[in-house]
Formats: C-alpha cells, structure tokens, sequence
C-alpha cells in the first residue's frame, strides 16, 4: 500500500485539445508552469480519455437523423447486450461493457460525439514514452473514463488504459491485519487512482489530468488494462 499520504494535484491550463496536439508536450508546460506541481520520478498522471482522443482524431461527426446516435454505437460495439429505447449497453471492441459504447457528447461541439481511443494501454504508453524522454522522469500513465456499475446507481471513473503502473495488485497469499490468509484479494489499483483523480477534475471543471504523488514504489510497474482487468467471457457468469 502507499508509503506517505496521497497528494493530488490538478494539471491546469492545457486548453482546448485538437487532433494532432502533442498531448506530453501540453501536460508537461502546464504541470511545470510557475505555480504548477511539476512532474517527479514516481508520479502518476491520470489523464482523461477525451482529451486522448480528440489529440488522436477519435471525434466524428454525428448527423441528425433519429437514430444516428444508436448507429453510432452499434459501429463501435462488438456485442449488444442490452437494450431501453435509445441506451444500449454494450460490449465495446476494446472489451469494455459500457453505456453506449462509451461514445461521449458533452463537452464537444454540437453535432459532434467523441470515441474512446482505438487501443487506451498503447496510448497510455506512447504517452508515458513522450514524456520520459521530454523530462527524463519514470511515471505511470491512467486514462480514465466515467462508467456506470451493474446493480449500483451512479458513476465513477475506472482506468481504460494505463502504462508503468499496475492495473492489479495481488494480494492472495499474503496475511491481513488479523493474520488471516487472503485467498480472493486483488486490488484493482488504476481504478482507485482514476477515481481519485477525478475527485479533483470533477466534470465541468475543463482540468483534464492531474498529478498523483506518493503512490507505492511496487505499484509502479508494466501494466494494463485490456490484459489485467477486462474479464474473459469463459470467467464472467453474467454473459
């Protein structure tokens, strides 16, 4: 678990993002502009997937016909697994079970929807790789995403992508504070921290990353989200 207390940091004054922006270079003028929080070796910077894919092109038009919406969808889902009137949840082509295919309107020009990024890990490792070369620091990249939970109401962020941080840590084997074995335990981390992280950005706020520091050196490690975290169909009871 961490060493110290978690600090998080908003990154502010990246501004509106557009197709082909160098993203690494935005985050790390405004994390280190006077008065920002810098970027440290052991930092984990949480970034939202929108911004990652408008820098990627991953906006598209959306006519106005009635259905255009659920079209849209349907285009970016592997399977239909539910349906009521014009929200379906969907398994996307990542593998992700979402509302909608995880396709975003707001905060977007009229007449516009946003795509979750073709492959979120290997964007979190570009991302991570830009970076580290531009400040010669080793950090862990989250791209978040606000998802719903089957069987509970409202949402919350979860990591669609993470690089040089863990997306799972397992804790089977180990003992409890009790000194009792854990048999089933493991910590999906990256959610945590895209959780926290959007305590911080919230939704209308216009931050669109922020800075964790103080997180566990053993966190800090190859990871991903499409390989440690999206369940396989033969595991899920569910589908």
């Amino acid at each position: 678990m961490p060493d110290a207390d978690l600090a998080i940091y908003a990154v502010r004054g990246v501004g509106e993002v557009t197709a082909g922006a160098n993203l690494a270079d935005l985050l790390a003028e405004a994390a280190t502009a006077s008065g920002g929080p810098g970027i440290l070796d052991g930092d984990v910077i949480v970034v939202t997937s929108k911004v990652v894919s408008k820098a990627e092109g991953q906006v598209v038009a959306l006519d106005d016909a009635p259905d255009a919406k659920v079209r849209l969808v349907e285009s970016q889902s592997a399977r239909i697994l539910r349906r009521r009137g014009d929200l379906l949840i969907t398994e996307t082509t990542h593998g992700f079970v979402c509302a909608n295919a995880g396709i975003d309107l707001s905060n977007i020009d009229e007449g516009m929807a946003v795509l979750l990024p073709e492959d979120s890990d290997r964007s979190a490792r570009r991302l991570r790789a830009d970076l580290r070369r531009r400040l010669g620091v080793e950090i862990g990249i989250v791209i978040s995403d606000t998802f719903g939970r089957t069987w509970r109401n409202g949402v919350t962020d979860v990591a669609i992508g993470c690089a040089g941080v863990a997306g799972i840590i397992d804790l089977r084997g180990t003992l409890d504070a009790g000194g009792r074995l854990l048999e089933a335990t493991e910590v999906c981390v990256v959610d945590e921290l895209a959780a926290a992280g959007e305590l911080v950005m919230r939704k209308a706020t216009g931050i669109p990353a922020v800075i964790i520091r103080g997180v566990a050196s053993e966190w800090l490690r190859d990871g991903s989200v499409r390989d440690e975290i999206v369940r396989a169909p033969g595991q899920d009871l569910f589908r």
